[in-house]
């Protein structure tokens, strides 16, 4: 496929949404000569309002908004999908049964980009890992193009990409699902974990890992995956790999390529010697899991041809990102941290043990069908206190913390509405020396918009404290 291919098509895009993503559909579709672009979303005009005001102007766009029209998926050329919207849903199968190509923005992306790409999923740290493979790139001289992360269109970033480029993709089991259906993967693949999520849009666990397995089930012999060695539900997919295999572990690996981390120091295995890369003192602030997520960025980087001494003054450069316990403020002796994108209890599990201050927690949210047995204990064993937003998981976990705690404190729970009153209960029930941490291991819809607009809430109310 090339841009030409849209040049007189009539197409519809089924979820415009309110992230970027339906806007960038919609102007690479413009910009490539499609004669008429349907945009139907089941939201209305006024839901919508910020992102329809930003296609003002233009002609061959036709709104069909608040309700879905058969003709809109039977008589058009292809349908572009938003990513959440299953595969299941009427109006995609009526598509596919009229002979309809549906795509999404990640398959297309695939079918147009002729550069090599480096994919990325898991079920957390994909962001983080992609941008540390994105930083070691570009400090070592590469010409890498980030797509796939936060709110930034996908469709948009080709136009970023030159002939010397290489592409960092951030994959969800979304976007996943079209490249099963597309039966591509991309030459350099990196799978950093596996936790339950999404289960309020799978119908199991296995239909989950179905979509995730597709990052490398059309790998070729030549191409490679960059997998995490100490996961077990990981290692059960290996028979099924064809490609080249890097482990990356916290225990010594001795057969193959890999990075491992080894009494405070990760060590590089490139099959004939092993060296020293860097250490935990050198790298500061990160804590156990980043060190998880930056050894599986020194593995994909290390088998797109990142020399090894590039690679040693690179790491040393690769930043934090916003959300993922990111320091906000120190004030009056509290620190306080924003990790607002642990929307799994594994990721808040995660956070907790990687402090060794007394923490003041703020969690809950909204329930995507998880478990939250093993995050109650956690919390009654290490959390000083606890602040609650609320959420339909916040009653969840609030039953499996009163299985750890005394009686006498269940009336001590406290539910907040705002991420203002959360934080201002939270700064008073801390004392010098205490950490306040945003770490909700759960989703964030209901009172926000998504995790970002949560974290970024978080991150004013921390702010006015002053």
């Amino acid at each position: 496929m090339d841009v030409n291919y849209f040049k007189g098509k009539k197409i519809t895009v089924f979820g415009l949404g309110l992230l970027g993503g339906g806007l960038g559909v919609v102007r690479f579709l413009v910009k490539h000569g499609a004669k008429k672009i349907i945009v139907t979303d089941i939201k209305s005009r006024e839901e919508l309002r910020s992102s329809v005001n930003k296609l003002k102007g233009i002609k061959n766009i036709e709104f069909v908004l608040g309700y879905h029209r058969a003709d809109d998926f039977s008589k058009v050329d292809m349908v572009i999908k938003n990513p959440q919207i299953p595969w299941e849903n009427k109006y995609i199968k009526l598509a596919l049964e009229k002979n309809i190509p549906v795509e999404m923005d990640s398959s297309l992306f695939f079918k147009l980009c002729k550069n090599k790409i480096i994919g990325i999923t898991g079920t957390k740290g994909k962001t983080t890992t992609a941008s540390m493979i994105f930083d070691i790139l570009k400090n070592s001289g590469e010409k890498p193009v980030m797509v796939g992360v936060g709110q930034t269109s996908v469709l948009d970033k080709l136009e970023e990409i030159k002939k010397e480029s290489v592409v960092v993709f951030e994959l969800s089991s979304w976007r996943l699902s079209a490249l099963g259906r597309a039966r591509v993967s991309p030459a350099i693949s990196v799978f950093v974990n596996i936790f339950p999520d999404h289960l309020n849009y799978y119908e199991n666990m296995e239909k989950y890992l179905e979509d995730k397995k597709n990052i490398f089930l059309y790998q070729k012999s030549v191409d490679w995956i960059i997998l995490n060695g100490d996961d077990e539900k990981i290692r059960e997919f290996i028979p099924e790999i064809k490609s080249q295999i890097l482990e990356f572990s916290f225990e010594e690996k001795t057969g193959g390529k890999s990075v491992f981390y080894k009494e405070g120091n990760i060590y590089l295995n490139d099959g004939i010697d092993v060296k020293k890369l860097t250490s935990e003192d050198e790298l500061g602030l990160y804590r156990k899991h980043n060190l998880c997520d930056i050894m599986a960025a020194i593995g994909a980087s290390f088998v797109y041809g990142v020399k090894f001494d590039k690679m040693k003054k690179a790491i040393l450069k690769t930043n934090m990102i916003s959300h993922r316990i990111e320091f906000v403020e120190e004030i009056k002796g509290v620190k306080y941290y924003n990790d607002s994108a642990a929307t799994i209890p594994q990721s808040a599990i995660a956070a907790l043990k990687s402090f060794k201050e007394p923490i003041i927690l703020i969690a809950g949210g909204s329930d995507k069908k998880l478990e939250f047995s093993e995050f109650g204990k956690v919390i009654a064993e290490r959390v000083k206190g606890v602040v609650f937003l609320k959420g339909s998981a916040t009653e969840k976990l609030i039953n499996e913390i009163k299985k750890y705690v005394p009686e006498r404190d269940h009336a001590n729970f406290e539910i907040m509405e705002s991420m203002n009153k959360a934080v201002e209960f939270a700064a008073r029930s801390a004392d010098r020396g205490d950490i306040v941490l945003l770490s909700p291991g759960a989703a964030s819809f209901g009172i926000f918009e998504n995790e970002f607009d949560r974290g970024d809430k978080f991150k004013q109310s921390v702010r006015k404290l002053r």
